[in-house]
């Protein structure tokens, strides 16, 4: 891997043999969260999800993006931050009127315009992973009409360049197509153990290509794929969730026995184009 200086920040590492140039980033300075390239996700599948939350996004003022865990009287909250939104994920607002009115409408909901997405390129996040139990956090690309045919390269892949489930220095990378349905299809690496890091940060890192993808956790190739690609501009997201509200109206046991405060530190966010 050869590196990329960035000025007063760390250093990314990048796939040999490439000449690179960095398009888009976020490195976390300051004392609040820069609203022209992130959004709070609130909503899953068209309706408000019990834990998603704009309240457990910080900066640090040190150069970090804090994304914490909250607990309020026994109920437990956490943030998801995207660059972008997909078209199934927010429902139409009371009062706006669609095709139909009933159980469906289209528009399916107000579209914002996104912050930022991208085709192709090399996409990094320099990530230090919570320590309690019962919740996980995800680097990872969505397509905004994702689902929407049944050709991933123009509808778009779910790319999960880091997922972080447990508390065992295991992470893996998944590849999600075809939306979330019945004809929904998936591909992951499996279980990817991380070599602990002095300071606790791990470089997560993408190289997503026409033909294929490859994937890095610091500077070593951990996973690759040769598709199906994308090739449609996809938005980033920096997601944290408590378990046991997809299925219930309260934690998972495991995440009812945390001791807050707990969060997942995210040090720069960055994507390169090959030049």
């Amino acid at each position: 891997m050869q590196s990329f200086h960035v000025e007063g920040h760390k250093d990314s590492l990048l796939p040999e043999g490439f000449s690179w140039k960095l398009i888009w980033s976020d490195e976390f300075d300051g004392t609040e969260l820069n609203a022209a390239k992130w959004g709070f996700r609130l909503h899953l599948m068209q309706k408000r999800h019990k834990t998603f939350t704009d309240e457990g996004a910080a900066l640090d003022g040190r150069g970090n993006l804090v994304l914490s865990l909250i607990e309020k009287d026994g109920q437990y909250y956490s943030s998801q931050l995207q660059t972008g939104e997909n078209f199934m994920d927010r429902p139409v607002e009371s009062g706006e009127e669609g095709f139909y009115t009933n159980n469906f409408s289209w528009p399916l909901c107000r579209q914002e315009p996104p912050r930022f997405l991208h085709r192709y390129g090399y996409y990094e996040a320099r990530c230090k992973l919570q320590e309690q139990p019962g919740w996980w956090s995800a680097f990872w690309l969505q397509s905004p009409i994702i689902g929407s045919c049944m050709e991933p390269g123009i509808a778009g892949v779910e790319m999960d360049i880091m997922e972080n489930f447990t508390r065992d220095g295991r992470i893996s990378h998944n590849h999600h197509w075809n939306g979330y349905g019945v004809q929904h299809e998936h591909i992951g690496s499996g279980d990817i153990k991380i070599q602990e890091t002095p300071d606790g940060f791990h470089l997560f890192g993408l190289h997503w290509r026409p033909d294929g993808y490859t994937y890095y956790v610091d500077g070593q190739e951990t996973w690759r794929l040769d598709g199906p690609v994308s090739h449609t501009p996809q938005f980033l997201l920096l997601t944290t969730e408590c378990s046991g509200y997809r299925d219930s109206d309260g934690p998972s046991e495991e995440l009812a026995g945390v001791h807050v405060p707990d969060s997942f530190v995210v040090d720069h966010v960055r994507v390169f184009d090959e030049i």
